[in-house]
């Protein structure tokens, strides 16, 4: 079965195309002929069936948040439930990260029936923890392993893989024994350079890449071409080591299009602000203008325990820049495995910062949504404004536990509210100028009072948020506008009438 990039070399429109390009308002031609080009993927394993989303050119920066077990730590149920938390909260992708020595074959094709979003793996954590628990070491796991990891991976449904192509015994040399001060922190990547060292031999998948191509377009899986040296620190950004393997990656990216598979390139990793566009452009000259998934990226060292703001930071500054895809980061990072708690806020984070960069370069999605907030911002029209938000649940949580809840104002400002008093006094459309005397105030503070002493039998009534995000019906059973952006199953139904 072809892949979507031979389709669209051919001048066939497929199905996931007109999909893509009615959620990001494009024309389906366009679709075809950016996914030909290799500017646009759209990662979806002819085994896995779910509503697609594109990643690259003209359209919304999309969110990936990774998930899995380790030695240390897992189960499957928190697994799930952080899938389940990523997709309502907005997130585009997942990643199976899981490694150890639990049943990974099991988790990983439970995490792919339960995802109605894209999923991506490493797959060198699998074979390598497999070969671990066999009581296996670095000399004795071979490329043939590794290579048939990757192609059971596609038959579970595993729609892109991270693969350390660039790791090679070239560009390690710009490691071993330089001045780097945190060395190599992408996992996948240290296991490649620990093998190479342990072996001498050249990393497999890039001695066997065009065997790599063919496996990933039986399955049409798509590439993401790993970083295995990416920097770890900021002093480490854009050095030597990273650039070699960057011009590596772009070497290899032309090979895969040429085999028919997908490709979009991982980009670092913690580095300075007035780094990271220069980072994202050098990106798009080397590697052929391919989609580009960053990591973060991570603007200082030192956020710990709040690295989903690091992140966030980051990432919209690399998202304005032409970055297509961003790899969450939560307040989890670099101290332990996240919970599903710092998943939401890594999700929520991470869109914010995704939604900053369309609207710097001009997504008409970020535009239409914005504008139409701040619209009902100007009407005081509070459930649009909940509907817009990017976190709704916690954007009616807040609202809920103030005495304005049912009022047009907030307690911010109260009967000083900047909108209503420009609102009442506006002398447009031939208005004459108003008495402020005559502006409708408030309650009197008593009956504030007596409504803040109600407002627990209130939320009672209509339902509220508890401090975990999670709705609690009322008495009433009150609906709530749902949020404006698409989420992929409203789209399954469509895409299979189409198929």
């Amino acid at each position: 079965m072809p892949t979507q990039l031979q389709h669209a070399r051919n001048g066939r429109i497929t199905p996931e195309m007109a999909f893509v390009a009615e959620q990001e308002q494009l024309k389906p031609e366009e679709v075809r002929d950016l996914v030909a080009a290799g500017q646009l993927v759209i990662p979806k394993n002819h085994n896995h069936d779910f509503a697609p989303r594109a990643i690259g050119a003209r359209t919304r920066t999309k969110v990936n948040a990774n998930i899995g077990i380790s030695s240390d730590h897992g189960r499957l149920e928190e697994e799930l439930e952080k899938l389940k938390v990523a997709m309502e909260f907005g997130s585009d992708s997942v990643m199976d990260l899981s490694s150890g020595y639990q049943d990974l074959d099991h988790i990983r094709e439970s995490v792919i029936r339960a995802s109605s979003v894209m999923v991506g793996t490493v797959p060198i954590y699998g074979a390598m923890s497999d070969n671990i628990l066999k009581g296996g070491s670095f000399g004795d796991f071979t490329g043939r392993r590794l290579l048939d990891e990757i192609e059971k991976q596609g038959q579970q449904g595993v729609d892109y893989v991270t693969v350390h192509c660039g790791i090679t015994r070239q560009t390690l040399k710009y490691v071993d024994g330089r001045q780097r001060i945190v060395g190599i922190v992408s996992k996948g990547g240290s296991v490649h350079a620990a093998w190479m060292r342990a072996t001498g031999k050249e990393n497999p998948l890039y001695e066997f890449f065009d065997e790599l191509c063919e496996i990933a377009a039986r399955h049409d899986m798509t590439f993401s071409l790993g970083d295995s040296l990416r920097p770890g620190g900021t002093g480490d950004a854009t050095d030597a080591a990273q650039i070699q393997e960057l011009l590596i990656l772009g070497e290899l990216t032309k090979r895969a299009w040429d085999k028919g598979v997908q490709v979009m390139i991982e980009g670092p990793g913690h580095v300075p602000l007035n780094q990271i566009a220069a980072n994202v452009l050098l990106q798009k000259r080397l590697c052929h203008g391919a989609p580009f998934y960053v990591l973060g990226p991570l603007t200082v060292d030192t956020g710990a325990g709040y690295d989903h703001i690091t992140g966030a930071i980051g990432g919209a500054v690399a998202s304005a820049a032409g970055a297509d895809m961003l790899c969450y980061v939560t307040p989890a990072e670099h101290l332990r495995l996240p919970n599903a708690d710092d998943v939401r806020q890594g999700v929520v984070a991470t869109r914010i910062a995704a939604q900053s960069g369309d609207l710097a370069k001009g997504v008409p999605y970020a535009k239409r949504i914005n504008d139409r907030m701040s619209e009902a911002r100007k009407k005081l029209d509070w459930e649009t404004m909940f509907a817009c938000a990017i976190d709704p649940k916690e954007a009616r949580s807040f609202r809920q536990t103030s005495e304005d809840y049912d009022s047009d104002v907030c307690t911010m400002c109260g009967d000083l509210c900047a909108v209503r008093m420009d609102n009442f006094t506006d002398l447009g459309k031939g208005r004459a100028p108003a008495d402020l005397r005559q502006m409708p105030k408030s309650s009197d503070r008593e009956a504030q009072r007596r409504k803040k002493a109600s407002l627990t039998a209130k939320r009672e009534q209509e339902g509220y948020y508890d401090e975990s995000g999670v709705w609690v019906p009322g008495a009433a059973g009150a609906q709530h506008a749902a949020p404006l952006e698409p989420r992929a199953r409203s789209g399954e139904k469509l895409l299979r009438d189409r198929q």
